[in-house]
């Protein structure tokens, strides 16, 4: 079986799935929309992160694929709701750069509080600027965190350690950490934060949600810090809001439009302004995070194509049944109604299957059962059940 990774996936994936077995290309960069039409078919799982877009025109063409693995924690970037239609699963790395991300976005409250960007670039343009105008200290500051999630929590205890105030919003009831105290609304978080970090997700009804009007009600001279998603933050509105003072100074890691390959041209409003910070979609990118998520999701491809595991799934039930090591095992993904699971179990009795273990979960429309046998299902006994008209695909696995 074929797995086509993409955008230069650490090579621990490559080598995770060669062990495994698997054929494996990988390419350093994105794939347009035809080019994945043209290059899919026979592939049995996809490796993408942030700039590879998955359509439901892709999926229909990816008539082989099984899994797409995102190796990065979001997945706005992959239509899931197709992708559950054409029983195709994804996965993706929630946990494995959060403190990759934190660490970039504590480092970047500190040199814009201290400018010290601007004290760098006029050092190698050979100017001894040495003055105290406009540096700060953080400690005592207040950090706004917009969205408690994995990231906002740790960002929150760390920001907490150096002596910052922290405060929250999230759309969800989240448990705080610390000192750290819970805003009733954005426009409290941000009439109080001298700093503002986002940490939202892809979904899209978070975009746009912070222009012009949030910006006009940010505290005057306060920071703001984007290190979540590109198309949540009108940088036009940004820009203005920077070149009249208001806020003392910006970072952002993500952008409405990203290039898709290493050094293509990136164009953006924020350019060449002072004390605005801009890294190119790097807040992950450090080789303990690339290397645990590379390990990570190739993992989960692993154990979903050779033992039918769907943990961690985000559109298909998940399923973590043990690791298959004696017996056989067949996977069997359904349409949600009542009454599937009976189906399957008399049958297999019927035909004098002997079941010794059974995981089932469900999912919106969708239902997922995996059943350990003791000895290899005939294949008319597969066949009868892949008859079924709630049958989505049914596979089987030996030890």
């Amino acid at each position: 079986m074929k797995v086509l990774l993409l955008e230069n996936i650490h090579p621990v994936a490559v080598e995770n799935l060669e062990k495994a077995g698997f054929e494996v290309e990988l390419l350093s960069h994105s794939l347009s929309e035809d080019e994945l039409v043209a290059k899919l078919p026979g592939v049995t799982m996809l490796g993408i992160r942030s700039n590879t877009h998955i359509t439901s025109r892709v999926l229909d063409a990816a008539t082989d694929l099984k899994a797409i693995g995102c190796f990065c924690i979001g997945t706005n970037q992959v239509d899931l709701t197709s992708a559950a239609e054409h029983g195709v699963v994804v996965f993706n790395a929630p946990y494995s750069n959060t403190r990759s991300v934190v660490e970039l976005v504590i480092a970047e409250i500190i040199v814009l509080a201290r400018r010290l960007a601007e004290k760098n670039l006029r050092m190698h343009d050979g100017i001894w600027d040495k003055s105290a105008k406009g540096s700060h200290e953080v400690r005592g500051r207040t950090l706004g965190i917009v969205g408690y999630g994995n990231i906002g929590t740790q960002l929150s205890n760390l920001a907490e350690a150096m002596g910052l105030n922290v405060i929250f919003y999230d759309i969800a009831d989240r448990l705080r950490h610390g000192n750290a105290r819970r805003m009733a609304s954005l426009d409290a978080l941000l009439a109080e934060a001298d700093v503002v970090s986002l940490h939202v997700d892809g979904r899209p009804g978070n975009a746009g949600i912070f222009g012009e009007e949030q910006f006009a009600k940010m505290k005057p001279r306060s920071l703001f810090i984007n290190a979540s998603r590109g198309m949540v933050v009108d940088t036009e509105a940004l820009r203005e809001h920077i070149l009249s003072g208001h806020i003392a100074g910006a970072a952002l890691d993500v952008f409405p439009i990203e290039p898709k390959a290493q050094g293509e041209s990136f164009e953006s409003p924020l350019r060449g302004l002072d004390n605005v910070i801009l890294t190119p979609h790097v807040g992950g990118s450090t080789q303990e995070a690339q290397e645990e998520i590379g390990y990570f999701v190739s993992t989960k491809l692993k154990n979903f194509v050779l033992e039918g595991s769907t943990a961690l799934s985000v559109n298909l039930p998940a399923v973590q049944p043990p690791p298959l090591s004696e017996g056989a095992r067949i996977g069997f993904l359904h349409v949600n109604v009542p009454g599937v699971l009976a189906e399957v179990n008399n049958l297999l009795a019927s035909e004098g299957v002997n079941v010794s273990g059974q995981y089932l979960a469900t999912h919106g429309e969708r239902g997922y059962v995996v059943t350990d046998v003791t000895t290899p299902v005939a294949p008319e006994t597969l066949e009868k059940l892949g008859a079924s008209p709630h049958t989505m695909w049914l596979r089987s696995y030996t030890a």
